[in-house]
């Protein structure tokens, strides 16, 4: 489990490696991640944008953005949660996701919240260390 807080929203993510989708054969690995989102401020928040910066093993970079989440745009008031799971395709068996979220207030504040860095690693990777 990856975790990020910024301005008391917390941001945890949990990525799994989805055998039934990927195919090594053809250089076609795919992963699940599931997202929570928990608002601990005291301020009502919208998620307005997301921002993935995703990294494949080859220093290959794909960069995605776009309004919301899965076609949503919560909206979460004080404590409450937001959870939603989507995936990611890659051509190699690792790769590094982070981002964030662009959000706004109800007093029409805009200001980022960090998606933690988090690892896409198939399972059996073995890894060395130099």
């Amino acid at each position: 489990m990856y975790r990020a807080l910024t301005r008391d929203i917390e941001v945890t993510v949990e990525p799994y490696y989805l055998e039934e989708q990927s195919d090594p054969d053809d250089s076609r690995y795919v992963w699940g991640y599931r997202i929570v989102i928990a608002n601990h401020s005291n301020e009502t928040v919208r998620l307005m944008t997301r921002y993935w910066h995703i990294t494949d093993e080859n220093g290959q970079v794909d960069e995605v953005s776009g309004p919301g989440v899965i076609g949503e745009q919560p909206l979460l008031n004080p404590g409450d949660t937001y959870e939603y799971s989507s995936g990611c395709p890659l051509d190699t068996p690792s790769g590094v996701m982070f981002g964030h979220y662009s959000m706004e207030s109800e007093g029409g504040e805009h200001f980022n919240v960090a998606i933690p860095a988090f690892s896409l690693d198939s399972p059996g990777l073995v890894r060395t260390l130099n």
